[in-house]
């Protein structure tokens, strides 16, 4: 497939509609846009074009390739629904590439559903957020079926900095439930560290600055550590996220008879986050139960 085809964006929340802003710089036609929050898709039609679809069927009518990122697997099965409005509806020849993080059968069930109509489908799962999505710089992991890996290759590379094709459908969806599973349990991990380094009184500049240089240091020390101590958890990967995220890991192991123990205290500690309706503060706001001297404050939305 040749580059600049007519793109749809199914799903125009943070990552979906940074995505559409991307390749409307970068050249391509952003042909339709839906979201169930229409007034989403309007504000992102503003800065890059394209009808705001009125369904699912317009968005598939007027697009080439279709992107969906779409927040669970039932809102992807709502997608590609075998009955009523849905993206199947006239897909012969069209590709549809699923950004979401959702449970690699759905990647499964999908493509065959797509394949089933004549269309192609990919998954092409993110290690990244917003601003990696606005900037082209997204590291993706791409399954499915390699011929058409290479049909869409030309647009992938102008959303990734890095691309990584991992083999055949659901296998990217694994691959990235480990990545986001041990993301939270490092995050879950630092923030257990500077709670208890603030209750003893330590001064958390250095303590951060010790930690970047021992064992203790990690990505997420980079991106987390000062939003931790400084209590600023703008949100790039939600504490909701985090939690369907870790469970999808879980729910693998399950299904290997693998108990995973840290990886599961990991998950309760982001659905007490839901539960205290913390949900939506970035995952960095896990360390909100950890830092004796915040028990009882109130935390900012953001």
């Amino acid at each position: 497939m040749s580059e600049l085809r007519p793109v749809g964006v199914v799903g125009t929340g943070r990552m979906g509609a940074n995505i559409a802003k991307r390749l409307h710089d970068v050249g391509y036609p952003i042909a339709a846009l839906y979201d169930v929050n229409a007034e989403s898709a309007r504000l992102t039609a503003a800065e890059t074009g394209g009808e705001v679809a009125s369904s699912l069927g317009r968005v598939t009518e007027l697009s080439d390739v279709i992107l969906t990122v779409v927040s669970d697997d039932a809102a992807m099965y709502g997608v590609f629904a075998a009955h009523g409005d849905s993206l199947l509806d006239g897909a012969r020849g069209k590709v549809f590439v699923n950004c979401a993080t959702v449970s690699p059968k759905v990647h499964v069930d999908v493509e065959r559903l797509a394949q089933e109509r004549g269309a192609g489908a990919l998954e092409a799962c993110m290690a990244s957020s917003i601003p990696q999505a606005r900037n082209g710089t997204l590291y993706l992991m791409v399954a499915g079926r390699r011929e058409t890996f290479e049909r869409v290759k030309p647009m992938l590379e102008k959303m990734s900095a890095s691309l990584k094709y991992v083999g055949e459908a659901g296998k990217a969806a694994q691959v990235k439930a480990l990545v986001n599973m041990v993301m939270n349990v490092n995050t879950a991990g630092l923030a257990e560290g500077l709670g208890l380094g603030d209750a003893l009184g330590l001064d958390l500049d250095m303590l951060r600055e010790v930690f970047s240089q021992t064992g203790a240091n990690s990505r997420v020390l980079e991106t987390d550590g000062a939003d931790m101590q400084n209590r600023e958890h703008d949100v790039y990967f939600s504490a909701a996220h985090a939690a369907k995220d870790s469970g999808i890991a879980l729910a693998l192991a399950r299904e290997l008879d693998l108990e995973l123990p840290l990886a599961r205290a990991t998950f309760e500690q982001y659905e007490k986050m839901k539960d205290l309706g913390l949900g939506e503060l970035d995952k960095s706001g896990v360390s909100e139960l950890t830092f004796k001297s915040r028990r009882g404050q109130t935390v900012s939305r953001v």
